[in-house]
């Protein structure tokens, strides 16, 4: 069914292939920059990703202004406000992030402290405070798993504050992502098996969330067809490079949906506990996962059980009853998971990433405070997080 209203915008042009970083000259000139500043990790430097994308924009007369190479895993104000100092000092007209969420997500903050030119980047925290268009903005990710590359969402750590700080503009959108295979096939099985999961339920709560639309749900649908398909086989052979182009579409594809229709429960818990206890947001993305849909089962059985098509196949879906199609979802789900930690290591209870029992009620109290709850197709309070909590223990 049509909502009677909904928004949708998915502006960035994407670039997605085996040899698409041969691209970003073109797209360089096409924005009319001539010096860019990349930003990436050291990580991905030692690995050599950075090298690749250098030597694909050496081959043009554009020349690389500053390359920023300390970002942390999470994304900082201190590190922002750093990056836009040295991208005013050298001169650069426009960024290239290289990396996960993290660096895109520094990438965004660095745009709007620049852009503005702000040095109070928490004037621009909220839902649509941003205006105006930004400076030029290409991204490259190196994970198949935040789709950063794609949301109009960046979240940034004010540690002096102790808060998270979250930015919501379509402004944010940048204006290219580029996707390709070389810069995922060094990914270590855990980690891909983590950033999968993470992809998985992006599509899943975007399709069931209460913000959802037709155009959505369309992207989250084929983002869930590419993950059954090729998770477990890159999680098996990292050097399968059209499995790993094919899961680079779908955390892409998976971002823009959450984008527009927002997530919901399961993220509220899972942020608290990264909050709360420093879980891996992947991790709990894994963990929690089954038991909210569980918990939603009531309220979205209907599109739980449209889901069991790409989650497994269409022979599975025909050969299940319709009532049971949705409960069917979860087992797939679960299975999928099983296999996975068989396969990766990738953990299945909060236990088994340093969570105590004594943490629950605190990861609670900070899930019901979340904004991403507020989506969520069923109303969660103190009890149902810890319902939830105590079976994911």
């Amino acid at each position: 069914m049509i909502p009677s209203y909904y928004e949708f915008q998915n502006s960035v042009k994407i670039i997605s292939g085996k040899k698409a970083l041969e691209n970003i000259p073109f797209e360089l000139k096409n924005l009319e920059v001539k010096r860019p500043m990349i930003l990436t990790n050291d990580i991905l430097v030692d690995l050599g990703q950075v090298k690749i994308v250098e030597n694909a924009i050496k081959e043009s007369n554009i020349v690389i202004g500053s390359i920023f190479t300390d970002i942390p895993p999470d994304s900082s104000v201190k590190v922002v406000n750093e990056v836009a100092k040295v991208y005013k000092e050298t001169g650069c007209d426009c960024l290239i992030a290289i990396g996960g969420g993290s660096v895109i997500d520094t990438a965004k903050g660095a745009n709007i402290v620049i852009s503005k030119n702000t040095d109070d980047l928490m004037k621009y925290m909220g839902a649509e405070i941003i205006t105006g268009k930004l400076k030029p903005f290409i991204a490259i990710p190196s994970t198949a798993g935040t789709g950063s590359e794609a949301t109009l969402v960046a979240v940034i750590a004010n540690q002096d504050k102790n808060i998270k700080m979250e930015f919501l503009s379509y402004n944010l959108l940048l204006d290219v992502a580029v996707l390709d295979p070389r810069m995922t096939v060094s990914l270590p099985a855990r980690l891909t098996a983590s950033t999968g999961v993470d992809s998985l339920v992006h599509a899943i709560e975007a399709y069931t969330c209460i913000q959802k639309n037709p155009l959505s749900d369309a992207y989250a649908f084929a983002a869930i067809n590419l993950i059954r398909d090729n998770l477990q086989k890159v999680v098996d052979d990292g050097k399968d490079i059209d499995g790993r182009l094919a899961m680079a579409n779908a955390s892409l594809m998976a971002g823009a949906a959450f984008s527009n229709s927002m997530v919901g429960v399961v993220h509220a818990i899972g942020h608290a506990c990264g909050g709360v206890c420093r879980v891996p947001h992947g991790d709990a993305m894994t963990i929690l996962l089954p038991h909210c849909m569980e918990f939603n089962m009531d309220k979205m059985a209907d599109g739980y059980a449209e889901l069991l098509l790409p989650l497994a196949g269409d022979e599975i879906f025909a050969n299940t009853p319709k009532n049971d199609r949705a409960n069917k979802s979860v087992e797939v789900i679960r299975n999928k998971i099983d296999k996975l930690n068989k396969t990766s290591g990738l953990p299945t209870r909060l236990r088994d990433v340093g969570v105590k029992k004594e943490n629950l009620r605190s990861i609670a109290n900070t899930a019901i405070n979340d904004g991403a709850i507020l989506a969520n197709p069923k109303e969660a309070g103190f009890e149902d997080v810890m319902m939830i909590l105590d079976k994911a223990f």
